[in-house]
C-alpha cells in the first residue's frame, strides 16, 4: 500500500541531498553538459523546478503543463540562470509542492499527468521522488545509482518493470537482483529471458541511464526497451 506521507518525507530528504550537492557548483560548472544528451546541469535544475510546479498543478486538478512546447520552452528559458537563482528556484518550487501535498485531499482520487497518463494521487509523491533521485545522478556531481536509497531502487525497479509490462515489443522478461524478482514485457506463460544484476544496474538500464552491459542475460540478448 502506498504511504504518500512517508514518500513526501523521502522527497524532502532527497531534495536536501541534491541542493547540498548542487550548492558546491559555480556558474561555470552549472553550465557544463549533464549526463542527459543535450542538457546542461542548468537544464536539469530548471527541469526539477518546473516539474515540482507541474506536480502542484496535478494535485490541484489543473493540466500538468500547458503544452509540451511550453514545458520545453520554460526549461530552455531557465537553464542559463546563475546558480544561486537555480538553487533558490529548486528549493522554493519544492516548498510549493510540499504545501500543495499537505492540503487535505482524497489521496485515492485519479489524477492526470502528461500525455493522458493517469494515476492515483497517492503515487504522485513517489513520482517526484524518482525525479529528484534520478536527476541528481544526471547532474554528474558525485551521486551515482549505487548511492540511491535501497527502498527507492527496489520500488523504482518495480515501477519501471510495470511500465513496460504488456508491451508486445518487449520479450517476456524476468528481472532479478538475486533476492527479489519482477516481470516485464509481453504476456507469456513463462519468461523468455531472465535479466540479473545489481539494483543499481537494473534501475540504470530500465531508466535509460545505463546500457545494461553489466547485466547477465539468460535466454537470449538483452531486450531493447522503448524510450520512457
Amino acid at each position: 500500500m502506498i504511504d504518500h506521507a512517508r514518500d513526501l518525507a523521502a522527497v524532502h530528504a532527497a531534495t536536501e541531498r541534491l541542493l547540498t550537492a548542487a550548492g558546491t557548483l559555480d556558474n561555470a560548472s552549472a553550465a557544463v553538459p549533464s549526463r542527459l544528451p543535450g542538457w546542461t546541469r542548468g537544464h536539469v535544475l530548471a527541469h526539477l523546478a518546473r516539474n515540482a510546479d507541474a506536480l502542484v498543478n496535478v494535485l490541484e486538478g489543473r493540466p500538468m503543463y500547458a503544452s509540451a512546447e511550453t514545458r520545453d520552452a520554460d526549461i530552455e528559458r531557465d537553464a542559463p540562470r546563475p546558480l544561486t537563482v537555480q538553487i533558490t528556484d529548486v528549493r522554493e518550487s519544492a516548498d510549493r509542492f510540499r504545501r500543495a501535498a499537505a492540503a487535505p485531499a482524497d489521496w485515492s482520487r485519479t489524477v492526470e499527468l502528461r500525455n493522458g497518463v493517469t494515476d492515483t494521487a497517492s503515487r504522485v509523491p513517489f513520482r517526484r521522488w524518482a525525479e529528484v533521485e534520478l536527476h541528481h545522478v544526471d547532474l554528474g556531481i558525485g551521486y551515482e545509482l549505487e548511492d540511491l536509497p535501497a527502498e527507492f531502487a527496489e520500488r523504482e525497479t518495480a515501477f519501471l518493470a510495470a511500465r513496460f509490462s504488456g508491451n508486445p515489443d518487449v520479450p517476456a522478461t524476468r528481472l532479478t537482483d538475486g533476492t527479489r524478482a519482477w516481470s516485464t514485457g509481453r504476456e507469456a506463460a513463462e519468461p523468455e529471458r531472465t535479466v540479473s544484476g545489481t539494483p543499481a544496474d537494473l534501475v540504470g538500464w530500465l531508466a535509460g541511464r545505463r546500457p545494461g552491459t553489466a547485466l547477465t542475460v539468460a535466454g537470449g540478448e538483452l531486450p531493447s526497451l522503448p524510450p520512457l
